[in-house]
């Protein structure tokens, strides 16, 4: 009887030893070979081994060798990349980035939010804490184009609240004067970068993006 791939990872299977999906597949590939060649010692000289089954079966080794190599160059390609981007992207920390998120980094009691206004009139800027705490509501008279507003880390009583990420949200109205979310940016001071879970991200303060969100890396402060 000739052996297939998954009919030997299911005789020979072990405990795995790790979690790492190399590992088992190079592991199965070795279990593999065993039972091959000890099929081929003990096969019944009567009814030899199928050449064309022995051939499918060479075939199948190639491929899965193929793969592990492959798996090792993507992984040590994919390292090399993190690396590279943690190297290039140090050179933001203590500079101002502007990024896009609905948050926005409270830093030494001052955050920045940028929009852009297709018309004039009224914008409400409603900022929540992470747990969903209203912390503060202002209006301002956007002019049509580009705007910016500071919030000088007070909450609607007058308290200066602690810095952090806070939620944020800009209302303004359409063409149609019907209420309607305007994009914006948020501005800051990078402070770090972190490679976790095999992706890099950009701290500024505690909001945390990855560099897809940059839109302009500034002057240091």
């Amino acid at each position: 009887m000739a052996l297939t791939p998954t009919a030997a990872q299911s005789t020979a299977a072990k405990p795995a030893q790790s979690d790492n999906a190399l590992t088992k597949l190079t592991s199965n590939f070795g279990n593999f070979l065993t039972l091959l060649m000890t099929q081929l010692k003990n096969q019944d000289p009567t009814s030899p081994l199928d050449t064309n089954q022995f051939t499918s079966q060479l075939v199948q080794f190639s491929s899965v060798e193929q793969q592990i190599a492959t798996n090792s160059g993507l992984t040590r390609l994919i390292e090399l990349t993190q690396a590279s981007e943690v190297m290039q992207s140090s050179s933001m920390i203590g500079k101002q980035v502007t990024i896009a998120s609905d948050r926005i980094p409270l830093q030494n009691g001052v955050g920045r939010v940028g929009f852009t206004a297709t018309n004039s009139g009224p914008v409400a800027i409603g900022i929540v804490s992470e747990s969903g705490m209203k912390v503060r509501d202002a209006s301002l008279n956007a002019t049509r184009g580009a705007n910016d507003w500071t919030w000088d880390g007070l909450d609607n009583n007058g308290r200066k609240v602690a810095d952090g990420a806070y939620k944020i949200a800009v209302i303004g109205a359409d063409s149609k004067g019907t209420a309607a979310a305007i994009p914006f940016t948020v501005t800051g001071v990078a402070t770090g970068v972190s490679n976790r879970n095999n992706a890099v991200s950009l701290q500024l303060g505690q909001v945390s993006v990855g560099f897809g969100a940059v839109q302009e890396v500034g002057s240091t402060p």
